[in-house]
């Protein structure tokens, strides 16, 4: 409100819903990594928290490569007038490691060790569409890596970024 009780024109507003994310236990541990992001894919399990809050969709899952795409908006903004190098973060890394997940068999998880993000060039709302695409690059015991791009409309490569990660067995302790 402005100082007169006025509303500031200058204010936006989003709202969002999302699913409780105690409901992934059951599936995380049932069903292998391919099968975990192909439900996803399908729309048999709802997007996770973060996806709803972004407006994230998986548009491809095969074994070891997942796809995530997203618009980018002016809610991801940073006062600079471009999309969040976070959000631009966030969308290659999930797009590394669910590609790393789907190598994985039901109830083996894995963490991200490293991340290196390489910003081409701004993204803005005139970018277009997203487009992440994360393939692993080798799927050890204990250590995988990942890379990803991230290209908008027209494919023009925004950023790129390599990943490590570290698997974590049931009974809780990684293997590194």
């Amino acid at each position: 409100m402005g100082d007169r009780g006025q509303a500031d024109p200058t204010r936006r507003e989003r709202t969002f819903r999302w699913p409780d994310p105690a409901q992934f236990d059951p599936p995380i541990r049932t069903l292998s990594g391919l099968e975990f992001m192909r439900a996803f894919g399908a729309g048999a399990l709802p997007k996770p928290p973060f996806m709803e809050l972004l407006g994230l969709d998986v548009a491809s899952v095969e074994a070891g490569a997942v796809t995530f795409e997203g618009d980018p908006a002016e809610f991801m903004y940073s006062p600079l007038g471009n999309v969040h190098g976070g959000i631009i973060t966030v969308l290659l890394d999930s797009a590394m490691g669910c590609s790393f997940h789907t190598t994985l068999p039901a109830g083996v998880g894995y963490t991200t060790l490293e991340l290196k993000v390489n910003f081409l060039r701004a993204v803005t709302t005139a970018a277009g569409r997203l487009r992440a695409e994360g393939r692993v690059v080798h799927a050890g015991a204990r250590v995988a890596t990942a890379e990803a791009r991230l290209t908008g409309a027209g494919g023009r490569l925004y950023a790129h970024a390599t990943s490590t990660l570290l698997v974590l067995r049931p009974d809780g302790a990684a293997t590194a």
